[in-house]
């Protein structure tokens, strides 16, 4: 699809990387640059006990590094700065992460690079929105953005999301932006500086916790699994077989598909669960309510009920168990990264088909 495209990568870590693979997968060549005197993007490093220590790359470093061409060069020297200015001059996209401190050092200017090439699209990565000298990494930013603050069970016992959430964000929002500037320049014929901190990005992903304080003065907690605004909606049960399962159940009318699943169609008409807004405030004891008749049921033979009754829910899975469906089966991508063979979910989801 974007075979004729030239995308040049020095970002490391994550959310730079996430970007590369994107074009990547979708047909671009790109040129993943890594810094030589480092010994290569830090998350080649970045590997679980389980690992080979002798591999020259991690699992991490694989999940955003598929399908590049890998260079190691230092770009601090006269020689490898010719040969990325050379690069520069032909490319369509180059996709940044570095330091405002270290620009000048490493030719990464803005001016510079629109003088070597008015056309490239240069994509760039920041940590925080005003402290561009200040290094940033996802756990420091869920803190800061609050994502810690309501992820856990309560205040004792906070939580950060198990993946880099805040770097994923950050590379949806640079991609979009990169192929807006793309369109624009198929028009204008001319480049662009696209640029998001990791800091704005995880702004954008509060999305209704922050209208929730914006609007009505609400401070997010840590409520584990549930939704402060529905009922039961995250609420987790055991069964009888000792899985378990979540609820999702967002109106009324599939609250009373719950209850009749359940044997329980009086409960949808008390007065403590006929609202939404009453299951919200009463949420405690209706988990209770609901917990001894999905108890008495296995997990398979209650989803089943459950899908045919139109209501949301689902089985909680392990990531092995989620990585063992037929949907992830058919996103596994196996390759061969620096001899390595490697496997790894790909990173575009969405599919695109004629009319």
């Amino acid at each position: 699809m974007l075979k004729d495209l030239l995308v040049i990568e020095t970002a490391g870590v994550l959310a730079g990387p996430a970007v590369g693979m994107f074009f990547a997968e979708l047909g671009a060549t790109v040129i993943k640059l890594e810094n030589q005197r480092a010994g290569g993007d830090v998350t080649r490093k970045w590997k679980l006990p389980s690992e080979d220590p002798t591999s020259p790359v991690s699992a991490y470093f694989s999940s955003v590094n598929w399908g590049k061409e890998h260079r190691f060069v230092d770009l601090s020297t006269t020689k490898d700065r010719e040969a990325f200015d050379a690069l520069i001059a032909k490319a369509d996209v180059l996709i940044t992460n570095h330091l405002a401190a270290d620009a000048e050092k490493l030719g990464l200017q803005r001016e510079r690079l629109r003088g070597l090439n008015p056309r490239l699209i240069h994509g760039h990565v920041k940590g925080f929105a005003d402290q561009p000298n200040r290094p940033a990494f996802d756990v420091v930013l869920q803190a800061e953005t609050g994502y810690i603050s309501m992820t856990g069970s309560d205040d004792d016992h906070l939580a950060k999301l198990p993946i880099a959430l805040i770097d994923v964000l950050a590379a949806h929002q640079l991609k979009e932006g990169v192929l807006l500037a793309l369109l624009q320049r198929s028009t204008t014929g001319h480049g662009a500086y696209v640029e998001v901190s990791l800091e704005e990005a995880a702004l954008t992903g509060l999305i209704n916790q922050a209208s929730n304080w914006l609007m009505a003065g609400a401070v997010a907690k840590p409520i584990g699994t549930l939704h402060p605004n529905i009922a039961p909606y995250g609420e987790v049960f055991t069964c009888a077989d000792g899985g378990r399962i979540i609820l999702a159940v967002g109106s009324d009318a599939q609250f009373r598909a719950l209850c009749n699943t359940l044997g329980l169609a009086f409960v949808a008409d008390m007065a403590a669960f006929a609202t939404n807004v009453m299951r919200v405030r009463n949420r405690h004891e209706l988990a209770q309510t609901l917990a001894s008749p999905i108890a008495s049921l296995d997990r398979t033979e209650l989803l089943d009920r459950l899908v045919q009754a139109e209501v949301p829910a689902g089985a909680v899975n392990r990531i092995d168990e989620a990585l063992s469906s037929p949907a992830a089966k058919a996103m596994v991508n196996e390759a061969v990264i620096d001899g390595q063979p490697t496997r790894r979910i790909r990173g575009n989801a969405f599919r695109i088909e004629g009319y």
